[in-house]
């Protein structure tokens, strides 16, 4: 019996996937357990594997388009099986050979010649390929599409236009509002590649005004910033931290830990102290956990993950360098599983390396706080020597705790920042 498969939802805020390709073609074989089709969430991209045998019937959604999740993206049943009733209406509407799959000795399978694929009055395009090819005023209507059913999908307009571009490639420039025409590609015979947008990017432009379509993950953050503001009662605190001993510290390790991961080390140790910022507000109270999972931030090329580091407070500091280090690799490559960027407690935001002396973080809800790191800067600090006051030149980071006032007050926030304060200026107190 023919079993549709679905959109599957990846993570809590996963509300759509794109499909950028399938592992195994219309008609070919499909084993329970192996990957059958690579998707791209809001966050990263995944390959899926199968959760039934048999012969891939239809694919009905192509490479480069977008599903809701639980919607409908292909069926998987036996060769010649009827599979008319479980497609969308959408679906429905192409000639009837598209709806039922060859026979095991249907001619149609074993011919050598491939035939074009039907075409019904009515063009299929996908919403990313429609909107790219209206952007580089290309004609759509008489494209051959080279997805599911005769589908237009994003790849096949750079082609329609002349412009040879990789895959990846051709989804960076219609995220960033690229004209692939205007680029010079510096791959094989001339193709495009995605570092090849990037540089453009960066070069001088004519006077103008560009849309840049908002990308899934930056659908997400704004929603999920926006939400921070209406819910939270969010207020911050500063303070300046000397980091004579952790330059020391570091130097001991012999730099193989950053000051970032004495940092959230510091962060980490006094979560356990203060359970009052470890915690978030549910219907029946204050929820505070005797657990920490820390989030640490991580900047991609369109938009900005927070990956966990889970049961962060029974980590030493090599341990946990190490797992920030694996994370921030992994999220920058996509391949974060769901489980690795949800659950967090706290969350850590470093913009330093950028040259911000301070900033303000906006909480990550449902938590109820997020430090905000600074970058470590030499800076003139008042002393006393011999009964004389001095001038004298330290390395300091300013760090800024946003905390929820509904859940947490305002001297019970101080506190907590001090307390990181009293562990960067006195790492032996945490290691």
């Amino acid at each position: 019996m023919a079993k549709k498969v679905i959109m599957p939802k990846q993570g809590l805020q996963m509300t759509e996937g794109t499909i950028v390709e399938w592992l195994v073609a219309e008609g070919g074989e499909v084993k329970e357990g192996k990957e059958l089709v690579v998707i791209e969430t809001d966050k990263v991209t995944i390959t899926i594997d199968a959760l039934v045998s048999g012969t891939l019937l239809k694919i009905v959604a192509g490479p480069g388009v977008t599903v809701p999740i639980t919607g409908l993206i292909a069926v998987v049943g036996s060769s010649g099986e009827d599979i008319r009733s479980l497609l969308d209406d959408s679906q429905a509407e192409p000639d009837a050979q598209n709806l039922t799959a060859p026979a095991a000795d249907s001619p149609m399978k074993d011919s050598p010649q491939k035939e074009e694929p039907a075409r019904s009055a009515r063009v299929l395009i996908s919403p990313r390929a429609k909107k790219t090819a209206e952007e580089r005023h290309i004609n759509w209507s008489a494209i051959n599409g080279s997805g599911a059913g005769g589908m237009i999908v994003e790849r096949d307009i750079p082609a329609a236009s002349g412009v040879k571009a990789t895959p990846l490639a051709s989804r960076f420039a219609a995220g960033t509002g690229v004209n692939l025409a205007r680029v010079d590609g510096s791959g094989p015979g001339g193709k495009i590649t995605r570092d090849d947008v990037k540089r453009s990017l960066a070069l001088p432009r004519a006077a103008g005004q560009t849309i840049v379509p908002m990308s899934g993950m930056r659908k997400i953050i704004a929603g999920r910033m926006k939400q921070s503001q209406n819910e939270n009662a969010q207020t911050s605190h500063r303070i300046s931290v000397r980091m004579d001993e952790a330059v020391k510290v570091r130097a001991a390790f012999d730099k193989k830990i950053g000051y970032n991961d004495l940092i959230a080390l510091a962060a980490v140790r006094t979560l356990r102290d203060y359970p009052e910022v470890n915690a978030e507000l549910v219907p029946q109270g204050i929820l505070q956990k005797d657990f920490v999972n820390l989030g640490v931030a991580v900047a991609l090329d369109d938009g900005l993950i927070v990956p966990v580091v889970k049961d962060a407070d029974l980590m030493g500091i090599g341990a946990l360098a190490e797992s920030i280090k694996t994370l921030a690799q992994k999220a920058r490559e996509g391949t974060l599983s769901p489980d690795e960027y949800s659950g967090g407690t706290f969350t850590l935001s470093n913009l330093g390396m950028f040259g911000l002396e301070e900033f303000t973080a906006i909480i990550n809800p449902p938590e109820a706080g997020i430090l905000a790191v600074g970058k470590i800067e030499d800076t003139p600090v008042a002393a006393v020597q011999n009964g004389t006051k001095i001038i004298e030149i330290h390395p300091v980071v300013k760090l800024t705790l946003s905390y929820d006032h509904r859940v947490v007050d305002g001297a019970p926030a101080a506190r907590f920042l001090a307390r990181i304060k009293e562990y960067l200026e006195q790492p032996y107190l945490m290691l």
